[in-house]
């Protein structure tokens, strides 16, 4: 059981934590006044009840510390998503966010009410994103201190980075395997184009190649000997006459 009092008033039981069964209450609500306040709070079993605990002197909310929201950040296909604990109306929440890598440009929203779970931002494909939180409270112009740093990566980006490589992998075979045969077809027209290959008649064409010729030619020389025929002067002389 929980109470509260006022500076120079009565004690006031606390409805949110009288009784409860928890072993911590949230008060804020219920101390949300700029003055002085005192807490108390005992324990109670059936008809029997413990002395109160106090609080030592009065306290104000101006003097209260606050403490770094619960956070929780999730990635949703490429958007990030937020989950902080609703502290009450009194309580602003702000998120500093970036992309990993890009810290030198955050980027900041203030969250005035909080639903179950908030978007925060879209991420970009294959990039992974970092957020911390504070609380503030506008009444007493107090925040606390940045929650740990949390960061993710969008989801599929794996997938989709694989299929591009395979798909470039199949584009540079089909390349490496259609590439010769282009360039060797490519040269063919060209050639065809610059230099066409004459036809010749048949009467400029040569029966027999002239080096076959000029070898035969050599072979039937080579076959001749020089002869002598020396003859009798009678026959000599009758040749002479006719």
């Amino acid at each position: 059981e929980y109470e509260r009092e006022y500076a120079g008033g009565s004690w006031i039981p606390i409805s949110e934590c009288s009784p409860t069964t928890a072993t911590i209450c949230n008060v804020t609500e219920d101390i949300s006044a700029p003055v002085a306040y005192k807490l108390r709070v005992r324990a109670e079993l059936g008809a029997t009840r413990s002395p109160w605990a106090t609080t030592e002197g009065f306290f104000s909310r101006a003097m209260t510390s606050l403490t770094p929201p619960e956070l929780r950040v999730l990635a949703e296909g490429q958007h990030v998503l937020v989950q902080l604990a609703d502290l009450g109306p009194s309580f602003q929440f702000r998120l500093l966010y970036w992309r990993k890598g890009h810290e030198s440009r955050v980027q900041q929203k203030v969250l005035r009410e909080v639903s179950s779970v908030v978007h925060l931002d879209t991420m970009e494909a294959g990039a992974e994103y970092c957020v911390k939180a504070q609380t503030h409270v506008q009444a007493i112009n107090r925040s606390s201190s940045f929650s740990p740093t949390q960061c993710v990566r969008a989801q599929g980006d794996t997938s989709l980075w694989l299929l591009t490589a395979l798909l470039s992998s199949a584009a540079f075979a089909v390349a490496a395997l259609t590439l010769p045969f282009l360039t060797w077809k490519i040269s063919k027209v060209f050639q065809y184009s610059c230099c066409p290959t004459a036809v010749l008649p048949d009467t400029l064409k040569e029966s027999e190649p002239p080096t076959q010729l000029i070898l035969q030619g050599r072979e039937e020389a080579e076959q001749c000997d020089l002869m002598v025929v020396v003859m009798p002067s009678e026959e000599a002389l009758q040749l002479w006459i006719q």
